[in-house]
């Protein structure tokens, strides 16, 4: 009934010095952050695919997918910005089961908190160099988001932290958009207090400093779809779902209404397959709706190089060790569906 204290960790700062960005790097990531923002703020009518394995479990397959998603990038640049989705950090609904590269660097050896946060860095930054395409991790421990942040272009805070004080307030001072999803129970309100409160300046203790924030003007809603009390899945990517999004958003006065729809999770029940049919149906209900077409700012999408999900044991190459993903194949496929409807 104790915390032990094994070892004190490096700084942020520390971190980014002994494993620092060159200056392409800084200037692919700069362009990258003008383009997405500029989707959020209406400037660009481009839609987002935040795409890419439910958790980040292996260098070579995570890099492996992302080479190509670049290709397929540059196909449908003209229509779509991918953000691949490189989640390094985990949550786990009963706290067991892997937790993330942060926590593991490899899934089949002991955690190792350095290791992790050295080699998550390091990932990120290769894949910025390897595909000039930034990437989107989730913000599950608000103290390492600064480790970090000089590299990522999008963060998730999940529906577990969407009620956390912390991550509201960390998230009102980050420099790039943060997609705050809708609670397991699925209560809208929830989910728009959270952006209220990140939108807002604040002043809060942050990593044992007193700092400011001037709130975050892209800081927008996903729908990720709910469970009730009966534990029976309830999707919210239905048309109505959106222009309610788009109603409450407009009652709030919020700034920059947006909505990034979750395919898979409670909206598909975790049947990686109906990730398919719940984007078309997400276009078909854009293309109905004038005040749909301009909220809905794209989707998030799990997928990866092999269908479905696996045991960490089994060692299957390019396949999820945690929630069940769409393989290569059907995502490329599914990619260039959506750029046609655009």
């Amino acid at each position: 009934m104790s915390m032990n204290f094994s070892r004190k960790l490096p700084i942020p700062k520390e971190i980014k010095e002994l494993y620092p960005l060159t200056e392409e790097i800084k200037q692919v990531k700069a362009e990258r952050d003008a383009q997405i923002a500029d989707v959020f703020t209406g400037k660009s009518d481009k839609f987002l695919l935040i795409i890419g394995p439910c958790s980040a479990d292996n260098e070579d397959s995570v890099m492996d997918y992302t080479n190509r998603l670049a290709k397929v990038q540059e196909r449908v640049k003209d229509k779509i910005l991918i953000i691949p989705r490189i989640y390094t950090g985990k949550p786990r609904t009963n706290g067991t089961g892997y937790k993330g590269m942060i926590h593991q660097p490899d899934p089949t050896k002991d955690e190792d908190m350095l290791e992790g946060i050295i080699k998550i860095r390091k990932l990120h930054t290769r894949a910025i160099a390897e595909t000039h395409l930034t990437c989107a991790d989730e913000m599950l421990y608000p103290e390492n988001y600064r480790y970090l942040s000089d590299l990522l272009s999008y963060v998730a805070v999940g529906a577990r932290s969407v009620e956390d004080q912390h991550h509201r307030l960390v998230a009102s001072g980050m420099e790039c958009p943060v997609g705050m999803k809708n609670p397991t129970s699925g209560t809208l309100s929830v989910m728009f207090n959270s952006i209220q409160a990140a939108q807002a300046k604040h002043m809060f203790i942050y990593r044992g400093w007193e700092v400011t924030s001037d709130g975050n003007p892209l800081c927008h809603a996903i729908l990720r779809g709910a469970v009730n009390k009966h534990d029976q899945v309830l999707p919210n990517y239905h048309y109505e779902d959106l222009k309610l999004c788009y109603d409450m958003y407009h009652e709030k006065g919020l700034q920059n209404p947006a909505v990034i729809v979750d395919t898979n999770h409670s909206n598909s029940g975790k049947k990686y397959l109906e990730q398919i049919r719940i984007a078309n149906e997400v276009l078909h209900s854009m293309r109905h709706s004038a005040e749909i077409r301009s909220l809905v700012k794209g989707l998030m999408i799990e997928s990866y190089i092999e269908d479905g999900a696996q045991k960490i044991e089994e060692g299957t190459y390019g396949k999820s060790i945690t929630d069940p993903c769409l393989g290569w194949a059907k995502s490329e496929k599914l990619i260039y569906e959506i750029a046609d409807q655009l």
